[in-house]
């Protein structure tokens, strides 16, 4: 039998939910509940398309020309979206993955960064997911097993479904969108206003939506809410950043078929701008979680 293009599959299962996890980039490949696909995902035997699903290490999002500064040295990063010029999504979303615990409703991976070009760092990164009667929870943590500082973000890629983007209902609790560059570098931020103000829940009508989102509003637990549909995706204190994308720039038949809401705990071009930046101590580890409730738990 001919490898599949994500690796081994890791299977989840708590009452109607189900979920499948990827050797390759620790992604969510799917995820249902009550019979309904909860993820716009993508199959076996293909390969991820357009993040879907990813793990976004050592930084989400873009880095301008690839290059940064710290600690007065400067780095390069290989340019891995060259029609823009930038360095996207960090380093390990085509990496395998380890498996340190599995079980029926939950498994956790393991993954080295070791040190290369643009990036001489060394991260150890463990991902874990976990269905719960409340819906998925995604935690990912991060330590610095080297010799010095290094910068540090983290995002996921999902892309939730719905039956029409025109037509779905979408509410995100921010109050801060970033004005980006046609590169998607952010060049400024203004307060939310008009179409790009979803703090009360309303349809995404024609609106074409690749924005980042910030000065989240949140729960008394701390969460950061955003409703699709009836589908709530739920961010911790870490994530500072929404990145909110209807697909407008894919080709078909993915275009505008799918919203990916986008946890981010830094900002785009974060390395080089430092906004949210989070830098790592020897020995330091960063966590952050998200997750996902569907309808009938929310």
């Amino acid at each position: 039998m001919a490898a599949r293009p994500s690796g081994e599959q890791f299977e989840l299962r708590f009452g109607d939910q189900h979920a499948v996890v990827t050797e390759v980039g620790a992604g969510l490949r799917t995820y249902s509940a009550g019979g309904r696909e909860l993820l716009d995902g993508y199959a076996a035997d293909e390969l991820a398309s357009w993040g879907r699903g990813q793990q976004l290490l050592p930084w989400p999002n873009r880095i301008r020309d690839g290059s940064y500064r710290l600690d007065g040295r400067e780095y390069q990063l290989p340019l891995n979206e060259p029609q823009r010029g930038n360095a996207i999504h960090g380093l390990v979303r085509w990496a395998g993955w380890t498996v340190a615990d599995h079980a029926a409703d939950r498994v956790a991976l393991e993954h080295v960064l070791h040190p290369q070009p643009g990036y001489p760092f060394t991260l150890e990164l463990r991902v874990e997911y976990a269905l719960a009667a409340g819906g998925l929870t995604v935690r990912t943590t991060a330590t610095n097993a080297g010799a010095g500082s290094c910068p540090y973000g983290a995002g996921s890629h999902p892309y939730l479904a719905v039956t029409s983007v025109d037509d779905a209902v979408l509410r995100v609790p921010a109050g801060t969108v970033l004005e980006s560059d046609e590169r998607g570098i952010p060049v400024g931020s203004q307060p939310v206003a008009g179409e790009l103000d979803f703090r009360e829940p309303r349809p995404i009508g024609s609106t074409r939506l690749d924005h980042c989102f910030t000065d989240l509003a949140r729960g008394e637990d701390g969460l950061a809410r955003v409703e699709l549909d009836g589908t709530t995706l739920w961010a911790d204190e870490s994530y500072r950043y929404l990145m909110i994308f209807t697909g407008d720039v894919l080709p078909e038949p993915e275009r505008r078929r799918s919203v990916a809401v986008e946890p981010m705990t830094c900002a785009p071009n974060a390395f080089a701008s430092g906004d949210g930046l989070v830098v790592l101590e020897p020995g330091e580890t960063h966590a952050a979680a998200w997750g996902i409730t569907p309808r009938a738990a929310a």
